[in-house]
């Protein structure tokens, strides 16, 4: 990886920040999709995400820039410890390989993440209240992560979210406001009955993912007046085949439960900013003596003119991958998904569709060029990844009126 970081282009001054969706062993993806990000002119100034995603982002954010790619491969190698994974040669014996992946997983645990629980202490008075310890996880972060950097303030800013056990409420851990430890980590991914719940100030908390599966919404509300580019990458697609076999009935069940919460926080947040910027408009018009009315100045404190590009990278697998997908760890999957995750990041960055000219009227755009380039083919699910990805880096690809790298004509992707 280059040393070096270009700086962004001149006419695009906006902050930018990278959220992460939770996901288990899906994140390599992530990982993927940050070693393409790492060495555009688009390092983030604010990282935030949610179990698998405040894992990855802590890493993000707790180094140098020309460090980061470095230590992700470190965590992921380190939990995916062996890399001499038997060939899948066919869908068949492929299908076998990740579910004994899965299920040793389960026996197991993963090196430096997290170990099952002592067969004897099922037996003892009190019995544990996880399957799992994560001790490993709280070693691997701190060998891994600079917290000080992080709570330094001119570090990256980081956001992990969580759901306090007893009320049922979201919180969010931020270094904007408080002193980020490896606890926070740990419980933003703290999925029960797996993992333990972790106290923090005397509250206990699990994953984040309980209740809202991306920090998206967090970010857009918390500067809803200054504009943003924000990378938002899924591991769960909305869009799928529907299944022929009850694991993959099981499979289809999870990423719809958990595609379907972004798709809201999403659609959410352009509404509300339509919102803001319809009260702008109209405030902009009424005479003083209206203007200077109590429930005009309250709506005043909702107004904004600020613009939001949401880029959307999804994990789009390449077929079914079984319901066990997000705790299937060998190392041949792990870099598969890393793969597919730079070479998305890669094309996306080569489009660049913000960079194009916005309408007034506008003010949240999303885009999604993957979505544009595997649908320019009829059946591309059939088609090989390597294909696809070549067309989107190495050549041009006809997209939505135009060609990758040439600012096609583009619309809103509604899916």
């Amino acid at each position: 990886m280059s040393q070096t970081h270009p700086t962004r282009p001149g006419a695009y001054n906006r902050r930018v920040a990278l959220v992460l969706q939770g996901g288990g062993a899906l994140g390599s993806y992530q990982a993927g999709v940050y070693d393409a990000l790492a060495d555009s002119p688009y390092q983030p100034d604010w990282v935030a995400g949610i179990s698998i995603g405040a894992i990855n982002a802590a890493i993000i954010a707790g180094n140098d820039p020309k460090d980061r790619v470095d230590q992700l491969r470190r965590f992921w190698e380190r939990i995916t410890p062996w890399p001499f994974d038997w060939p899948a040669f066919n869908d068949r014996t492929g299908a076998l390989r990740q579910q004994l992946s899965a299920q040793t997983t389960m026996m197991l645990g993963q090196p430096g993440f997290f170990a099952p629980r002592p067969l004897w202490s099922w037996f003892a008075a009190t019995t544990p209240i996880s399957y799992y310890d994560t001790a490993a996880l709280k070693t691997t972060l701190e060998e891994l992560v600079d917290f000080e950097r992080i709570n330094a303030p001119e570090g990256t800013r980081l956001s992990v979210g969580a759901v306090n056990v007893r009320t049922g409420r979201f919180a969010y851990f931020d270094s904007d406001n408080i002193k980020i430890r490896p606890e926070h980590i740990i419980a933003s991914g703290a999925l029960p009955p797996g993992f333990p719940a972790v106290e923090i100030d005397g509250e206990m908390y699990w994953d984040g993912g309980l209740v809202s599966n991306t920090p998206l919404a967090h970010v857009i509300d918390h500067f809803p007046r200054q504009s943003l580019l924000t990378f938002q990458v899924d591991l769960f697609q909305g869009y799928g085949r529907v299944p022929d076999t009850l694991d993959e009935v099981a499979e289809r069940e999870k990423d719809i439960r958990y595609s379907s919460r972004t798709r809201i926080v999403t659609d959410y947040i352009a509404e509300k900013h339509e919102v803001r910027h319809a009260i702008n408009d109209l405030l902009a018009k009424l005479p003083p003596e209206v203007a200077c009315l109590p429930e005009a100045q309250k709506l005043d404190r909702l107004a904004c003119v600020s613009e939001m590009d949401i880029v959307q990278l999804i994990y789009r697998p390449f077929g079914p991958q079984g319901s066990s997908k997000d705790y299937e760890f060998s190392r041949a999957t792990m870099e598969a998904r890393w793969k597919e995750g730079k070479s998305d990041a890669k094309a996306t960055l080569k489009a660049a569709p913000w960079l194009e000219p916005k309408p007034k009227e506008i003010g949240v755009r999303m885009f999604d060029v993957m979505h544009e380039i595997l649908t320019k083919r009829k059946n591309p699910l059939a088609a090989p990844l390597d294909e696809i990805i070549g067309d989107a880096v190495d050549e041009p690809a006809d997209v939505a009126g135009g060609t990758v790298g040439e600012k096609p004509q583009r619309k809103r992707v509604v899916r």
